[in-house]
């Protein structure tokens, strides 16, 4: 290598560190600024971020929007028309920021290097200067752009805050979809000034009074759909206007409000913000409560709860299905949930607006949440268990904690059982996956009911024995099984006679309890009638004894 082009190696490698170092990082270095407007007056204020932010609305609201343009980076314009663009640049601007955001004024320092020395130290920002300040971001033809303050240092200038040029360019789409619509611009110059809390005069009546038509219409909606509901001669029209007559009423509510809040109206930061976020919630809601409405009115017209005929053995195919229904009910829930309280959040921008770091807040967050969602995610994660397991189905027949019942019922929670006599018995999902049951309709449907007889030592087993079976001839075939598949045993004896079981086999076995029930009254029958003929048959003792 030559000796020449080593030096210049060398030089070079020395001079980019230098450079580097030389490089004011504090700033934007700028040949020019605004080289087509006149000069900026001296009492105007713009060293720090909060001063220009300060210095752009009270010009604009003044009157003083030719000076307000030298708060704009117009280094996209030409220098012939910055004094007319820039005023009306600057005049679009503020009322963007007025109906976009609410501008949180405790990040805008009052310090020209914008170096917070408060700031966390998990921060990325903390105790380092900065020349670039986020402001807003927002929405912009299915884009998000952000509303920025850089820090600009003209060749033979101070350094001062102004607009970002990327912000500028974006000003005139922006006010387009968030200006004033054709509607505010007809009203009187007197109800578009200021109030108070940052609203106008027509917006504390126009925000009210769309309220109230909203809530007219919703009432309208739900009363047509009463008068259909009420004209239909098909069941499955009437079951389907009843499932969606919430979800209807709600979606048209937040739809003539996105409506009215888009075109006709253009309300202030302050009412979006909250606004916008209900709108949401709004169709969020209306998709939940379709999809639970939906569901259970399919359950219903597959589930017959009124009487046992689910538990019937050719049932199975039917109680699979609508235990597979409730469970992709449990899943279409948790997924419209967490979609929509996404899109809420989104929507919403508090955690931006009031300028909370959602980043470092998430981990004690989730913590909080879980802890104290603890019990209830481990039901709604047992009651997918019991989905996927199928250990019991809508409509098995169970002995659970002594109580012969129905399920009818297993949602996120709890799991709904009707009791033989009626009643319903709630029980938390975790505690019945816990806890050992008796499934009399898995699998096979027929079962052996015992009943269990005390007879004296001497008492003979034989002839109750044939009165058992002529007992089981006499029954529905439907309901028990051929004869030769019952049978009688004494399965124990003590001090007060001896245990006899006569095992009914049951071909059902969501009416083999009532027909245990049958064959026990009419065996009692007999049994009594040996006793009043003189046979030994019941145990002589007194209660005394017995207990």
């Amino acid at each position: 290598m030559p000796l020449k082009t080593l030096i210049r190696a060398l030089v070079l490698l020395i001079w980019l560190p230098v450079a580097a170092l030389a490089q004011d990082m504090t700033v934007f270095e700028v040949e020019t600024l605004n080289q087509g407007l006149p000069p900026a007056p001296e009492d105007l204020d713009r060293t720090t971020p909060q001063s220009s932010m300060e210095a752009l609305f009270e010009l604009v609201e003044t009157g003083e929007r030719e000076t307000a343009a030298h708060l704009l980076d117009l280094t996209g314009i030409p220098p012939s028309e910055q004094v007319r663009r820039g005023a009306r640049l600057a005049a679009d601007l503020v009322e963007v920021l007025d109906r976009t955001a609410i501008i949180n004024w405790t990040a805008l320092l009052e310090r020209p290097d914008a170096l917070d020395a408060n700031a966390s130290s998990e921060s990325a920002v903390a105790g380092q200067p900065q020349r670039s300040i986020l402001i807003d971001v927002v929405e912009l033809d299915e884009r998000a752009v952000a509303i920025r303050l850089n820090r600009l240092k003209p060749k033979n200038g101070d350094p001062v805050w102004v607009f970002s040029r990327q912000t500028v360019d974006n000003i005139p789409a922006l006010h387009a979809l968030y200006g004033p619509t054709r509607f505010e611009e007809e009203m009187p110059e007197t109800w578009r000034e200021q109030a108070f809390w940052g609203l106008r005069w027509w917006e504390l009546v126009a925000f009210p009074a769309m309220l109230a038509l909203v809530g007219v219409v919703g009432w309208i909606v739900g009363r047509l759909q009463d008068k259909i509901a009420q004209r239909a001669e098909r069941r499955t029209t009437r079951d389907v206007l009843c499932a969606t007559r919430m979800p209807i009423i709600l979606a048209a509510c937040s739809g003539l409000t996105a409506v009215l809040s888009h075109s006709l109206f253009m309300f202030s930061g302050r009412i979006n913000t909250v606004l916008t976020p209900l709108i949401a919630l709004g169709f969020t809601a209306a998709a939940l409560i379709f999809v639970l409405n939906g569901v259970d009115a399919v359950l219903n017209r597959i589930v017959p709860f009124d009487d046992d005929t689910l538990s019937d053995p050719r049932m199975e195919q039917r109680r699979n299905i609508a235990t597979r229904i409730a469970a992709w009910r449990r899943v279409l829930i948790v997924a419209i949930v967490l979609i929509g309280g996404f899109i809420v959040l989104r929507e919403a921008q508090l955690f931006g607006s009031l300028g909370l770091s959602v980043l470092a807040s998430a981990g004690a967050l989730t913590l909080l949440i879980g802890f104290a969602a603890r019990h209830i995610l481990g039901n709604i994660l047992a009651s997918l268990q019991i989905a996927m397991n199928r250990s019991a189905k809508i409509g098995d027949k169970l002995e659970y904690r002594g109580h012969i019942v129905t399920v009818e019922r297993i949602n996120f929670t709890y799991v709904q059982l009707l009791d033989w006599t009626g009643v319903r018995l709630v029980v938390p999902v975790s505690e019945f996956v816990a806890e050992p049951f008796e499934n009399w309709t898995m699998r096979t449907p027929s079962m052996v009911r015992v009943i269990k007889v005390r007879l004296a030592h001497d008492a003979e087993v034989q002839p109750l024995r044939e009165a058992f079976f002529e007992i089981i001839a006499e029954q529905d075939e439907d309901e028990v099984q051929p004869p030769e598949e019952s049978y009688v045993m004494v399965a124990d004896q003590d001090v007060f006679g001896q245990e006899v079981w006569f095992c009914l086999a049951c071909a059902r076995a969501d009416t083999a309890w009532t027909m245990s029930c049958v064959v026990r009254e009419a065996l009692l029958e007999k049994a009594r009638q040996r006793a009043a003929e003189g046979y030994a048959v019941f145990p002589q003792v007194n209660p005394a004894e017995a207990a």
